[in-house]
């Protein structure tokens, strides 16, 4: 779907005296003494009216800031683009950069594509011949967590100080932001999005039985590093549910693998239990929800899909690191696959043992162990 997007040129006075277009706004000193324009004095805000039912406010600056525009001292990010080697690599980037201090939600949608954890193996994990011949790609992230099918889904993302950092109430946030669009909705016992009026408790936002009999809506990976953490996930709204199910079915059986497994569940849209619930109208109830969490009432930053945002250093190498073979590839934890075949002149079975990437050794079995056959 195509964005209308509007400019509109308003004017304030902001305490060191430069002029910012910010329709008639006093820039919020109270909370925020202006600190990009600290540090570029001709930095100017803009007034975005591209998404539906909620206004947001974008960053502009000169060509010759270093970071592109981009600042990291916005409390809430909602990104165009729908690269998701962009949107990984900005999220990235605003966990290592942000202040360690302040909560921060950054909201994207990647184009069709599958994202596995980063402790996964993608041999396990993904159906390569499928994804080749749909040309969808798939990617390693850096947090933790199973496989999930991007397509236009929504994705949240929620950075907080690692000391006050819960993924239970960051959980609730999302629950909360769910059953504002009239929608059933519980938490189950592994902190995953589920939905089922009979399956849930009002009260506690738990599922009120096994959540085998719920549909899974979302489901989160969290990553924690030092003085921060985040919590981030999909949330399936209208996602094209008949793929999902071809691409995350490897063909390969037989792996023994020391890295963490996905756990496969049923799976729903938000729209089989609201019909009007959009992309824009979920974002506008997850922006609500966070700003009343956290009290939170400054502009939100919409970052552009533009070549100059992509120039940053930082992201420009972080998408490009996901995109290689070491990354993709060899992050993969050790694991053992054994593979078998009966020919005329016997039974043979050979046992791979790869780690990073790399075959380490292979035992071959011939004839019932007749013949045995070693190769490093």
């Amino acid at each position: 779907m195509t964005t209308q997007t509007s400019w509109i040129q308003g004017s304030c006075q902001c305490s060191r005296g430069e002029q910012c277009d910010a329709s008639q706004r006093d820039c919020r000193q109270q909370t925020r003494t202006c600190a990009v324009i600290k540090r570029a004095p001709n930095l100017y805000c803009w007034r975005r009216h591209g998404l539906r039912g909620f206004v947001t406010t974008g960053v502009k600056a000169e060509p010759t800031n270093s970071n592109g525009g981009l600042s990291p001292d916005y409390d809430i990010y909602v990104s165009t683009s729908t690269d998701p080697y962009f949107n990984l690599t900005l999220e990235d980037w605003l966990f290592r950069h942000s202040p360690e201090s302040k909560p921060l939600l950054l909201i994207y949608r990647d184009s069709p594509c599958v994202v596995i954890g980063r402790n996964q193996n993608p041999w396990t994990e993904v159906n390569f011949p499928a994804l080749r011949a749909a040309g969808i790609p798939f990617l390693r992230r850096r947090s933790g967590g199973g496989t999930v099918y991007h397509v236009r889904s929504h994705l949240t993302g929620i950075h907080l100080p690692r000391a006050s950092f819960d993924r239970h109430a960051t959980g609730g946030l999302g629950l909360r932001a769910i059953r504002s669009l009239a929608i059933n909705a519980c938490l189950n016992d592994r902190n995953d999005m589920c939905v089922g009026s009979d399956k849930m408790s009002l009260d506690s936002g738990t599922c009120s039985t096994p959540p085998t009999f719920s549909l899974y809506v979302s489901g989160f990976a969290y990553k924690i590093v030092n003085k921060r953490a985040y919590h981030h996930g999909p949330m399936l709204i209208t996602t094209k549910l008949d793929a999902l199910g071809g691409f995350l079915h490897p063909q390969k059986n037989n792996i023994v693998t020391k890295g963490v497994a996905s756990v496969r569940s049923a799976v729903s849209n938000l729209q089989k239990y609201a019909a009007s619930t959009t992309h824009e109208s979920f974002t506008s109830a997850v922006v609500t929800e966070f700003r009343r969490e956290f009290g939170i009432g400054t502009d939100m930053c919409v970052v552009p899909d533009s070549q100059e945002t992509k120039s940053i250093g930082y992201i420009r190498k972080g998408m490009s690191e996901l995109s290689t073979w070491e990354w993709a590839y060899s992050q993969t934890p050790e694991f053992t696959h054994t593979l078998s075949n009966t020919f005329s002149w016997g039974d043979v079975t050979v046992e791979i043992r790869s780690k990073h990437g790399i075959i380490l050794d292979c035992l071959l079995l011939v004839d019932n162990a007749v013949r045995v056959f070693r190769h490093r």
